[in-house]
């Protein structure tokens, strides 16, 4: 191994290996739609009836990693991090569409493994349980990106996702979720009916930064910083991300730079949502996976995110950016809206349209102002606006 190579990895302690398998051995329900019963799954079986129905199939298993905030949540668990979904990578070959269907069909068949054992499974096709446990399925295949995406519904939001990669250029958005913790040592030794995690006698389990340097990935998760690299290549620009992390009191590791970086993100974010519609289903989609049980957090994310918008993005025309501005505002508000808040009228400057039988043109506007930069509301057309770019 190069010394570069080096770099990128280091050792589970054996804290951090009591927190991975205390991750590995929680039970998960996978809830089905309709009458369809919940499924009880621990990530560490799912995992190994997966594995074992691909190598079945001849597809090969190159490793398997658990990724991103669930790896990062058991590297540094002390400052607070937590994890949504459960992304575990399993590493294989896909040359041809016949693997990627093999690979899907492995998925859903092993499913039935996880029903009640009073459930007949006889009739219970592959397509019937994706319809029942499946929340989404992706499939990208292009020159440089060869992967597919499987994940299991849960109410609560940590769903269990199963990526397949082949190939995958950008495999983080920050160096805080850029960790992989690579599974098949301990998940050997699971496999032994009389094994026994102890601090004398565990396996070594190794993970790996995708950013590049481990020692400063894990500085920025320690510290909460946040830094990235080439931000135009991910999709959507990690402007979402960036915007969660600034929300959740992550500071830039480098004030300067992010800066510059931020106009990446949002170029990027318009270039792959151009149309207003498709940038407010993914922001709603956004929030529905990543806020699940924090709705009072929503609005100081949206704000966040208009903040970045209105200061970063150099690449739209200037309605179109209204546009986007006001439908982040409008947003904000249907979340203050649905939780019953009612902002701070000392702080509102409201304009309100006349009804068209007053004819007076000296009709006066309603003013409230007291210290603090006012927000304008204009339904005609809708506008808000701050000095300092944030409502």
């Amino acid at each position: 191994m190069t010394e570069d190579l080096d770099h990128r990895f280091s050792s589970l302690t054996w804290d951090q290996i009591k927190i991975l398998d205390q991750v590995l051995a929680e039970v998960i329900p996978i809830h089905g739609r309709g009458n369809f019963p919940t499924l009880d799954v621990k990530p560490k079986d799912i995992i190994h009836v997966v594995k074992e129905q691909l190598i079945e199939k001849q597809i090969n298993v190159r490793d398997i990693r658990l990724n991103g905030s669930t790896a990062s949540h058991i590297l540094v668990k002390q400052n607070g991090t937590s994890y949504k979904d459960l992304d575990i990578i399993f590493g294989v070959e896909l040359p041809s569409e016949l693997e990627f269907q093999v690979v899907k069909e492995a998925v859903l068949n092993c499913l039935l493994d996880f029903l009640p054992k009073c459930v007949n499974k006889e009739k219970i096709t592959a397509q019937t349980m994706k319809d029942a446990y499946v929340q989404k399925m992706v499939k990208v295949s292009t020159d440089h990106d060869r992967w597919s995406l499987i994940s299991l519904s849960n109410n609560s939001g940590k769903n269990v996702e199963l990526k397949f990669v082949n190939s995958l250029r950008r495999q983080f958005e920050f160096s805080v979720d850029s960790f992989q913790i690579i599974l098949d040592s301990i998940l050997n030794v699971y496999r032994a009916t009389d094994y026994k995690l102890t601090e004398d006698s565990h396996p070594t389990v190794i993970a790996e930064s995708m950013y590049g340097d481990f020692n400063e990935a894990m500085v920025h998760l320690k510290c909460k910083l946040i830094s990235t690299r080439n931000p135009e290549e991910i999709r959507g620009g990690g402007l979402l991300k960036y915007s969660n992390l600034l929300v959740r009191d992550f500071k830039p590791a480098d004030e300067a730079e992010i800066k510059c970086l931020e106009r990446y993100m949002c170029s990027r974010f318009f270039i792959d949502f151009p149309d207003v519609a498709e940038q407010q289903r993914k922001i709603e989609s956004y929030l529905r996976n990543h806020f699940i049980g924090e709705e009072k957090s929503k609005y100081d994310y949206l704000m966040t995110l208009r903040g970045v918008v209105n200061e970063s993005t150099v690449c739209l025309m200037g309605h179109e950016r209204r546009q986007t501005l006001n439908m982040i505002t409008i947003l904000a508000l249907k979340v203050l809206g649905e939780q019953n808040i009612i902002p701070n009228a000392a702080n509102v400057t409201c304009y309100y349209q006349p009804a068209p039988y007053i004819s007076d043109r000296n009709f006066s506007n309603y003013y409230i102002a007291h210290g603090q930069p006012p927000i304008i509301y204009q339904p005609y057309p809708f506008h808000i606006q701050m000095q300092s770019g944030m409502v």
